[in-house]
């Protein structure tokens, strides 16, 4: 039987975890450091020789199913207890163990290769911090902090693993950036859930260019004949328009077995169950429109109730500050309140529900009075996620804009700033047409 496009060994090398490796050593490339294992105790030797923190997937899954991020060996433990009856670890499907890297900017590329040309569709900045699942972490395309050396750098990168793995059609690479460092996380020689949203953002035909690819078309005949624009995904302009892609997450609905809302934290394990996109000429109006469009928009004025991670506090201080500035009223907790007082920023400090006294009114009371409009929670470890749990799932109950990213904190901040500037709707045709002039 003939396939058409990749091929089966060229999937098989980007799934396969020495493989892979091997085309990166060839390449030239980085990847975290990483290993592979079939048991508990092996799982926990890699991790000890990686270092920790780790990120733990089976091998030849979809949607970050069974994805996790370890702190430590006794997790791995509960994790394989946890994992002991789904059958996707075994001998032919190995557990992954990479290091996980904190406050990484993650990168995603769409792009096509017909064996000598590639063609960038798009390369998207994540919002949210390496580690959340590229399903559920907002996008921009095209990149708003990324740098053209960054750019160029990754248009680079991937024309390497595309030849390195022998695609023809469609390919996603995944990278992250670290302490200025490309990482590959991973490759993908198929269609990946994102070539709707960089068809659309970018008035390109993707998944059509592709299927002529795989039956021996080359990008120079698709670009003569109009199929594909003659400037792909890695030539930016300042005046080009900046699309968001943010995730449908309807935590209300997702229940425990005891039925109460789950913890609305974002890890590697995909949980959206749908996508909308808001494209405008600047990225804090881009992500205006799709907060609109995902969950209804974000308050422009009220209560605002802040707790996060130690590691956060010195980000959180100058967009509570801008808050403040717009005439919000700042709640914070103790040691988040501290620290936006020493830095002039008007906060009532409140309680969390097991610390408030008697007749005292705690966070949770706050919330579920409907006294606070938005909600701005980040954990870290155990005990911070165990604190925060309650305050962000009655979040979720009382339908109350919620955040548990830094790197969201900013943009929610800079959307709420555009709110003064009036929304413009344009067809998608209107902004392609736009493109075409460049």
């Amino acid at each position: 039987m003939t396939i058409l496009g990749t091929s089966p060994d060229a999937i098989d090398i980007a799934e396969e975890r020495g493989r892979f490796a091997e085309v990166l050593a060839a390449c030239g490339l980085v990847a975290p450091r990483n290993g592979v294992a079939f048991d508990v105790e092996s799982a926990i030797a890699v991790a000890h020789d990686v270092g920790y923190p780790v990120l733990v997937r089976p091998s030849y899954v979809l949607g970050g199913r069974g994805m996790e991020i370890i702190y430590d060996a006794e997790s791995i433990r509960d994790y394989f207890e946890r994992i002991a009856e789904s059958a996707i670890i075994g001998p032919d499907a190995p557990l992954l163990v990479d290091r996980f890297l904190d406050d990484a900017i993650e990168i995603d590329v769409d792009a096509l290769y017909d064996g000598e040309r590639l063609y960038i569709g798009g390369i998207m900045e994540h919002i949210e911090e390496a580690g959340v699942h590229s399903g559920d972490s907002a996008c921009t395309l095209p990149p708003v902090t990324l740098g053209r050396g960054v750019i160029d750098e990754v248009t680079a990168a991937t024309k390497l693993i595309a030849v390195g793995i022998g695609v023809r059609g469609l390919l996603n690479v995944q990278f992250a950036v670290s302490a200025g460092v490309l990482y590959v996380l991973e490759a993908n020689p198929r269609a990946s859930r994102t070539v709707p949203f960089v068809s659309k953002a970018m008035g390109t035909q993707l998944a059509k260019a592709a299927s002529l690819i795989m039956v021996g078309r080359t990008i120079a005949e698709l670009v003569l004949e109009g199929h594909l624009p003659e400037n792909d995904g890695s030539v930016v302009s300042r005046s080009a328009p900046v699309a968001v892609k943010e995730a449908v997450l309807p935590f209300k609905r997702f229940r425990t077995v005891e039925g109460r809302v789950v913890d609305a934290v974002l890890g590697p394990e995909m949980r959206s169950t749908g996508e909308v996109m808001g494209i405008d000429r600047n990225f804090p109006l881009a992500f205006r429109k799709s907060q609109d469009a995902a969950y209804g928009g974000l308050p422009t004025s009220g209560t605002v109730f802040v707790s996060v991670a130690d590691r956060d506090k010195r980000s959180i201080v100058l967009p509570m500050q801008r808050l403040a500035q717009l005439g919000f009223t700042v709640l914070a907790t103790e040691g988040t309140a501290d620290i936006l007082a020493r830095n002039g920023v008007p906060v009532t400090t409140v309680r969390k529900h097991y610390e408030a006294d008697a007749g005292e009114e705690s966070i949770i009371d706050l919330i579920r009075a409907g006294s606070v409009d938005l909600i701005i929670n980040t954990p870290s470890g155990r005990s911070a996620r165990a604190d925060g749990m309650e305050i962000r799932r009655e979040a979720v109950a009382a339908d109350k804009a919620l955040v548990t990213t830094i790197a969201q904190v900013s943009a929610a901040v800079a959307a709420i700033e555009s709110s003064s500037e009036p929304i413009n709707v344009r067809s998608l045709q209107e902004y392609a047409a736009d493109r075409a002039s460049w």
